[in-house]
C-alpha cells in the first residue's frame, strides 16, 4: 500500500456531539495545538440508503480543502483498510479534554 492509499478514521468531538470522518492524510498542523485533516472521503453518491448524518457531513464537509481540528477534540485516529460510513452521533458518557499545557515547555 503506497501513501496515496492510505485512509485515515478520524473520530472528533465537535458540540456534544461525536464526528467520525474519513481522510486520506493527517498530521500535525504548523499551527500549535491542531491536527490537519485533508482530502475526505465520502461514500459513493449511488448508495440507494441515505444516512442524513453522513449527508449533513458531505454539506459541512464536502468542498473543505483541509480542516484544523483542535488536538484536545480528538478522541482518536485510525489508519483503516478502506472508507466506512461518516457519521455524527451524541457523545454519551463523559467525554474529558486531553490535557494541554499553554506552550512546550523549553528544556535547555
Amino acid at each position: 500500500m503506497n501513501s496515496e492509499e492510505h485512509i485515515y478514521r478520524v473520530m472528533f468531538v465537535n458540540q456534544d456531539q461525536v464526528y467520525e470522518l474519513y481522510a486520506r492524510h493527517v498530521y500535525q498542523s504548523e499551527m500549535w495545538g491542531f491536527i490537519e485533516v485533508e482530502e475526505f472521503v465520502f461514500g459513493s453518491r449511488s448508495d440507494l440508503v441515505v444516512d442524513p448524518s453522513e449527508e449533513k457531513l458531505k454539506q459541512q464537509f464536502g468542498e473543505v480543502k483541509r480542516s484544523y481540528i483542535p488536538m484536545q477534540a480528538i478522541i482518536r485516529i485510525d489508519e483503516v483498510a478502506r472508507e466506512g460510513v461518516p457519521k455524527i452521533s451524541e457523545a454519551k458518557g463523559t467525554i474529558t479534554a486531553f490535557p494541554l499545557s499553554a506552550l512546550p515547555k523549553n528544556r535547555g
